[in-house]
């Protein structure tokens, strides 16, 4: 009987998007396309009732992070204030569930995901107060709030009696995310021009890649994120039948595909590789044992090859997006303008980093934006610069020191002898080369790889210790 339902509502949703389609184009062929995106939109709904170890509380931290990160693009232009009531509703549900909070502030800085996602956020606000820009500091100081209760709320569900390791539903909410930009965007999924923001990231060259629909909106390389993130978390763990190992294998190519994200693309290769290198020396807690072992560490690899054959080859790797003959896609130019602005700041913002807008947005002149509108609010992309923009010399030292201890509970495990989760390595190893061309392992609003690496270092730091080395997930849905 549920089976039936499922299918029903399944087809419900394709037949409706289908609908929706042909009634805005009147093309019997785009609304084909649109009744596949519904029927592929359900069919992930339906595989996140599948995963075992899925808990509610797993669910709604993802779902916290990655909508807020959706909404951001969503209203980029007319509404940005649309993300600060979900902040507050995130803070308020992260306060209770991470009660007493003084409890496990020692516990959080054994964790290097808190110094990645949260110091900065606090040396900003002194940076701020030192500026004597009190709107700044009290905004970034909210933004602390937030994220320290987060880190806060996974601990406490990492400490529980038998513990809650909310990974699974953390990528289980990014899977489902994943379905709703399917569903937005069904009628342009399988077209060659897609929905783009109403603002100046609306050019030329972003209608070429998918960022879901007019209804709800997500920056490409972001949408690659979570797909990747959800296939390390499932398809490297052998808890799952191999059918879920394969699916968000595939299904991560695909999202690679249609974004044609060249940093999703790198992150997904070099996971490839550190998830070969566990199979071939058999290291990682939990790591699944198969027969052909060589086949299971190609599989990733024939993906990837699809993806790069159907993207266009070299082409896809190496085009110069913009104008300038610039393949890092203007990265280089923000790169140089925090240089320039960090040399010229005064001593405070050169210790505490930028203190000009709340989130420490780069603006150039030669951005790309509209004429008549004002530049485009830049985020880094690229972490280890992020970081000097976001806190300064201290910043970058945090920085450091959180990417230090990360990487050695993801490798080696912790020092009272638990070994780290093979999901874990590879999520976290794999996104090193990212730190180039991308800020996500630095958190903020969006910032779902940190959020899934901090409940991954909080379970293997404090599961219970009669867990075991693997702690096979439960299948009920629990709160």
């Amino acid at each position: 009987m549920t089976n039936r339902l499922a299918v029903g509502a399944g087809a419900v949703l394709a037949l409706a998007c289908a609908v929706v389609e042909f009634a805005h184009s009147h093309s019997a062929l785009y609304a084909s396309g649109a009744l596949v995106a519904g029927a592929l939109a359900a069919a992930i709904a339906w595989f996140v009732t599948t995963l075992p170890g899925l808990t509610l509380r797993g669910l709604v931290t993802g779902g916290f992070f990655v909508l807020a990160g959706m909404l951001s693009w969503t209203s980029l232009g007319y509404a940005r204030w649309l993300v600060w009531p979900l902040l507050a509703v995130e803070g308020v549900v992260f306060a209770v569930w991470s009660w007493p909070w003084l409890r496990d502030l020692r516990v959080s800085s054994r964790l290097g995901t808190t110094w990645l996602g949260v110091a900065y956020w606090i040396l900003g606000v002194v940076g701020a107060l030192l500026a004597v820009r009190l709107g700044i500091g009290a905004q970034r100081l909210a933004y602390a709030g937030v994220f320290g209760l987060a880190v806060l709320a996974v601990i406490a569900s990492a400490r529980r009696d038998r513990g809650r390791d909310l990974s699974v539903g953390i990528a289980g909410a990014f899977a489902l995310a994943i379905a709703l930009l399917f569903v937005s965007g069904s009628g342009n999924l399988f077209q060659h021009r897609h929905v783009v923001p109403p603002s100046g990231w609306g050019t030329e060259v972003m209608v070429h890649r998918f960022w879901g629909g007019p209804w709800l909106l997500y920056h490409p390389n972001s949408l690659a994120l979570i797909a990747i993130v959800v296939a390390t978390r499932i398809g490297v763990d052998r808890a799952f039948a191999v059918w879920q190992r394969i699916a968000v294998t595939l299904l991560a190519g695909g999202v690679v595909y249609v974004t044609n994200s060249r940093t999703g693309f790198m992150y997904f290769g070099v996971a490839a590789v550190v998830h070969g290198y566990l199979l071939l020396r058999r290291r990682g807690d939990g790591l699944p044992e198969y027969r052909r072992v060589w086949v299971a560490a190609a599989v990733p690899f024939v993906v990837l090859a699809l993806v790069l054959v159907a993207s266009g080859g070299k082409g896809f790797l190496f085009k110069e997006r913009y104008a300038g003959a610039d393949i890092t896609s203007g990265r280089t130019d923000t790169w140089r303008q925090v240089g320039r602005e960090w040399v010229d700041g005064p001593v405070a913002e050169k210790l505490f980093g930028d203190t000009k807008t709340v989130r420490a947005v780069v603006h150039r002149a030669d951005d790309g934006h509209l004429a008549g509108e004002k530049p485009l609010d830049l985020t880094t992309d690229n972490a280890a610069v992020g970081a000097l923009r976001r806190g300064g010399v201290l910043g970058e030292l945090a920085f450091l020191l959180g990417l230090g201890l990360l990487l050695v509970h993801a490798w080696r495990g912790t020092r009272d002898g638990r070994k780290a989760p093979a999901w874990l390595t590879v999520t976290a190893v794999g996104a090193v080369p990212t730190i180039a061309t991308a800020d996500w392992l630095l958190g903020g609003t969006g910032g779902t790889l940190w959020i899934l690496l901090v409940a991954g270092e909080a379970w293997l730091v404090l599961r219970p210790a009669l867990a075991g080395q693997h702690s096979e997930p439960e299948h009920a849905l629990v709160p």
